[in-house]
């Protein structure tokens, strides 16, 4: 078969590999192209604790998972889903399972066997790969020429369409750096501006006894509540961890959008952390204000509510040696311990970005209206998600969907 159309995919991450399935399978010659030596590191990097493809609650829970960008994302997550991802895997023999949180994993939880069974059908199908390729932009406007640093100099690469799948701007050791926004803001395409996603915080005012004891340490089977000045409210229980600085960790990243914007808006955001969930208020002050007797009030915290360790030095934290011998401040406090944070961590430290290519900026296909020719797909969009499977299954959902725009445009 002569394959009449060449689209050059630009960044070997799930969003580009996805794209260049679908387009491989519509007969069109798919070149991809990778500035790292190898492609999918981010995904191996992230599939080292146990790659998390999806999350299996039902469809329309997963799509309040993104938020302000649901109706961009929706349509590309009705045809490439939760469901559509495991049966994608199984398709690479890799059979997946629903842990007892809802995510799915691999069976064997690990990430590269998936990655190299893919890579082997991306190159069956006729997918050619090529490493050290950093793109410099455009040599003329579209999709026609594309720059490339290469270790042989730089190269001109010709092609029918681009798909550009670069990534957002974390772990930039892995790939993905943002060095491409610069380049499609003087195209005229609207980007905004990368922030860290899924990200710690500094802030919390440890003292240096707490954070020399207590730093990576977790917080466990706490629940944490943030209202922003908008109203917007969050409260969810989980784990997260005490670093030198602040906090992070799963639980924190699930609020951290709403965290990050108070932050930029008012240059703090004040959440509180309940050290004790599962009891009421009243049950916490009936339990410290029982008698006592001759032990430490430490003592009685851990015999009766089991508080120590880093709950013990939290509340040591937060109140003075006399508001601790005051029943109804500690118990108070125990329900409501107040963080106050002041930054987000670096965005080159965060596991995913918020900001990149607005859909304004781009037609119903994923093409950007002021670059014909030249589709965006991944974390390079601008939208954001949790952890437990969405960031990926998205990433994958507008890959499909970006080739499916080209393959349009090409007119097949």
């Amino acid at each position: 078969m002569t394959l009449s159309h060449t689209v050059a995919v630009i960044g070997g991450g799930p969003a580009g590999l996805m794209a260049a399935e679908v387009l491989s399978a519509s007969g069109v010659q798919v070149y991809v192209y990778d500035a790292m030596p190898s492609v999918g590191r981010k995904f191996l990097l992230a599939g080292r604790g146990g790659l998390n493809l999806t999350h299996s609650e039902p469809f329309d829970v997963f799509m309040t998972r993104f938020g302000e960008r649901r109706a961009q994302l929706e349509p590309m997550l009705a045809r490439f889903g939760p469901q559509q991802v495991r049966e994608w895997a199984a398709g690479l023999g890799i059979e997946t399972f629903v842990g007892t949180s809802g995510r799915v994993f691999p069976t064997d939880m690990k990430a590269a066997p998936l990655l190299r069974a893919w890579l082997h059908r991306l190159r069956a199908a006729g997918v050619q790969f090529h490493m050290r390729h950093r793109w410099l932009g455009n040599a003329s406007p579209g999709a026609a020429s594309l720059r490339f640093a290469t270790p042989t100099g730089e190269a001109i690469v010709k092609a029918d369409a681009a798909v550009l799948a670069l990534g957002g701007a974390s772990w930039a050791r892995l790939g993905s750096d943002g060095a491409w926004a610069p380049w499609l803001q003087e195209c005229g395409i609207d980007v905004a501006p990368l922030l860290p996603a899924n990200c710690g915080f500094d802030g919390a005012g440890w003292s240096e006894h707490f954070a020399s004891r207590f730093a990576g340490q977790p917080f466990k089977s706490v629940a944490i509540s943030f209202t922003d000045s908008q109203g917007r409210r969050f409260a969810r229980k989980g784990e997260f961890v005490a670093t030198a600085t602040g906090i992070e960790g799963s639980l924190i990243y699930a609020a951290s959008a709403l965290l990050r914007d108070e932050i930029a808006a008012h240059g703090s955001a004040t959440l509180l952390l309940d050290l004790l969930p599962d009891r009421s208020a009243e049950q916490v002050l009936a339990a410290v204000k029982h008698p006592r007797g001759a032990r430490s009030l430490s003592s009685h915290l851990k015999s009766r509510l089991g508080l120590e360790g880093i709950k013990a030095g939290v509340l040591h934290e937060t109140l003075s040696r006399e508001a601790m011998q005051e029943p109804a401040q500690l118990a108070a406090t125990i329900k409501a311990v107040p963080l106050r944070l002041v930054a987000t961590r670096p965005v080159d430290e965060a596991i995913s970005t918020a900001g990149g290519v607005r859909f304004e900026a781009l037609d119903e296909r994923l093409m950007a209206s002021a670059v014909p020719g030249v589709f965006v797909a991944g974390e390079m969009l601008d939208w954001e998600a949790p952890t437990g499977g969405y960031l990926l299954t998205a990433s994958m959902a507008s890959g499909a969907a970006a080739a499916r725009g080209a393959i349009k445009q090409l007119g097949l």
